[in-house]
């Protein structure tokens, strides 16, 4: 199936794309993937929204999950796959968490995001974001720093942002 002829499209992920996610998990995070059981328990957690990215009815090529406390909404985790990083995929998973946590009323999105993720940070500080603070060791087995960054919801969608997407602007990047 050719992805250039077949449109994108994204639908909440159930228990049954845990299997796929876990392909993709180990594949992007390597010694830091999250097991299947945890995908399992985060699919369905309280306040979690998971939405897939595929071609048709082809395989999952991308996956994302939001968190909402009540106040907050925090990206849990975006991952494309990697034979399809530097097509947008990434922006239209955060494009889809960024418009969840407004239908929920959050007034801002946060995240964390390795320091040496450069693809993932482009993406973030297209769509608006803004570096917090520096977590440190946070990223384990690697012991990896992240930057804190958030997005305020309480302006109009793209107001103050020049927001595009660019090419290689997705990678696997996890709270």
């Amino acid at each position: 199936m050719s992805t250039a002829r077949t449109p994108l499209r994204l639908r909440p992920l159930t228990p049954d794309d845990v299997p796929a996610m876990d392909v993709l998990e180990r594949t992007l995070f390597g010694a830091a993937a999250w097991s299947p059981a945890s995908l399992a328990e985060e699919v369905v957690g309280p306040g979690r929204w998971y939405v897939g990215a595929q071609y048709g009815s082809g395989p999952l090529v991308g996956y994302a999950g939001l968190w909402f406390d009540g106040y907050d909404a925090q990206v849990m985790t975006i991952g494309t796959a990697v034979e399809h990083q530097g097509h947008g995929i990434g922006r239209v998973l955060l494009d889809a968490l960024v418009a969840r946590a407004r239908e929920l009323g959050a007034p801002s999105v946060l995240l964390e995001v390795r320091v040496d993720n450069e693809p993932a940070l482009r993406l973030y500080q297209r769509a608006g974001f803004e570096r917090l603070g520096l977590r440190r060791g946070y990223y384990q087995p690697e012991n990896k720093d992240a930057w804190t960054m958030r997005l305020d919801l309480t302006q109009a969608p793209g107001e103050g942002s020049t927001a595009t997407a660019g090419p290689g602007d997705e990678t696997g990047d996890r709270a």
